[in-house]
């Protein structure tokens, strides 16, 4: 290794360029007018302006670290996820959060905290985004924005207003059971590390047999719920805005790893159609009386991101990451937020945010994505296009089967639309060359189509495009494959 090697690394520009000054602005003269072509102060101050991503709507202000769920149970008779297979340990990111303040608000305002679980499974990521309250406000996503802007600050003066709050709450009876969490000991907790965490939402299970299930997800702390009283919170709000941030980072970082027990309450499949309540309102609970805990295993956090932001600001949760054995419910809220989620993501920190790195999965990607902004994977298929003829993945359905759907109307397939008598592929296009086209217009046709063919087409695919036209029509696939031949 070099002397200069060995000596103390020197500042460059993002490109990697030495820069001449970390301290001095290029001027003219000692006194004189800075110059434009001081590309690193132009850099500098352009990469400054633009270094926060905009925040999280809701959920805005949190933290988060790295860990590890590790499977205690069977409960392979109840799903085949990957992740909760007997003796699975898999790697995962958690970030906790309060749902109505923004990034610089106080750690103990009463509010509902976000628990959010990103999986990394063997068969892509598993997002589980749930809350510490096992209910929710509202249980359609129609009234989820009203609800939120209700939570938030007044357009007028800007400022946080309880008015607003309990107009909402009184307005929307459905509240009534997460106001009571909300307003108890559990609207304060002492610590992340001391609170519980919940799916809210209903779950669909399903086994190696196809068997379906509904289940609940409870995540009990073990180290004990903690809270703060009102008081001491507004007291703590003065003296430390940051103090869940802090100490969950200290914990980490002095070996007082966080543990929580996952359990889940499994409810069979025919029983939700008569149950006595929807269970599928997220607005109530099961009780454990008629679906007691199952416990599945348990969640530790042992790793501090390097990079707050860009592991814990830049990390994506999205209840539509569900892998094979798990699926989504009939609840309201949850089916909205299957869309909301990925779209709030794109929006704020890109159309390629899946690259970044507390977000790719670690498994094997063959997705058919391609460009778009911040792209810097390139595509791992043969083509960019699905069905194609040059070694590009195809969806394994006899693999990883259906999707978890239920009935309604029907049940939910990736299938075509049934056969009747008159369907066909090909026949309203005969009958358009047929009966619609006069002969001028059949020779324009075959025309297009042939010159069209002999423009690059490889023989397989020309074999297959012959077989097309003559499947249309006779004569027309063989009027193409004449003049295709002639070349």
């Amino acid at each position: 290794m070099s002397d200069a090697a060995q000596q103390a690394p020197y500042t460059t520009d993002n490109s990697g360029i030495p820069v001449e000054s970390d301290e001095h602005s290029l001027t003219v003269g000692r006194d004189g007018p800075i110059l434009l072509q001081d590309h690193y102060l132009i850099e500098k101050m352009a990469q400054f302006n633009r270094e926060r991503v905009p925040e999280r709507v809701v959920h805005a202000k949190g933290s988060g670290a790295y860990g590890f769920f590790e499977v205690t149970n069977d409960v392979s008779q109840f799903t085949k996820a990957d992740l909760f297979q007997p003796g699975k340990r898999t790697p995962m990111l958690a970030r906790f959060s309060t749902v109505a303040g923004e990034q610089g608000s106080p750690d103990t305002w009463r509010d509902p905290r976000g628990f959010a679980l990103k999986f990394y499974t063997e068969l892509g990521n598993y997002d589980m985004v749930g809350n510490n309250t096992p209910v929710f406000f509202v249980r359609d996503p129609m009234k989820f924005q009203d609800f939120i802007r209700s939570q938030k600050r007044r357009p007028d003066n800007a400022l946080r207003d309880h008015d607003m709050q309990w107009d909402f709450w009184t307005l929307s009876p459905e509240s009534a059971h997460m106001v009571t969490w909300l307003m108890g000991d559990r609207g304060i907790p002492r610590t992340y590390r001391h609170m519980d965490g919940f799916s809210s939402h209903t779950y669909m299970w399903v086994n190696e047999g196809g068997e379906r299930f509904w289940v609940k997800y409870r995540f009990k702390t073990d180290q004990g719920i903690e809270f703060y009283a009102q008081e001491e919170a507004d007291r703590v709000a003065g003296e430390d805005a940051d103090i869940h941030r802090r100490d969950l980072f200290d914990a980490i970082e002095r070996g007082d790893h966080p543990t929580w027990t996952m359990y889940v309450q499994v409810m069979p499949f025919e029983d939700a159609a008569d149950y006595r309540f929807n269970p599928f309102d997220l607005t109530k609970v099961w009780p454990y009386g008629d679906y007691p805990l199952i416990e599945v295993g348990r969640m530790t956090l042992d790793e501090n991101p390097e990079d707050w932001f860009i592991h814990i600001e830049q990390a994506s949760f999205e209840p539509s990451n569900l892998v094979p054995g798990i699926g989504p419910s009939p609840d309201k809220m949850l089916l909205g937020r299957l869309f909301s989620y990925p779209d709030t993501h794109r929006y704020r920190i890109g159309p390629n945010y899946t690259q970044l790195p507390p977000n790719r999965p670690r498994s094997p990607i063959a997705s058919y994505a391609k460009d778009g902004p911040m792209r810097y994977e390139p595509a791992r298929v043969n083509a960019v296009y699905a069905p194609n003829s040059y070694g590009g993945p195809d969806a394994d359905t006899a693999r990883f089967g259906e999707p978890a759907g239920w009935y309604s109307a029907g049940e939910m397939v990736h299938e075509a639309y049934a056969s009747r008598r008159d369907d066909s592929d090909w026949g309203q296009a005969g009958t358009m060359v047929r009966e619609v086209l006069d002969d001028a217009a059949r020779e324009r046709l075959a025309s297009n189509i042939a010159g069209h063919l002999l423009d690059g087409v490889t023989r397989p695919v020309l074999e297959r495009a012959l077989a097309y036209w003559r499947n249309v029509d006779q004569n027309l696939g063989d009027t193409v494959a004449r003049t295709v031949e002639a070349g």
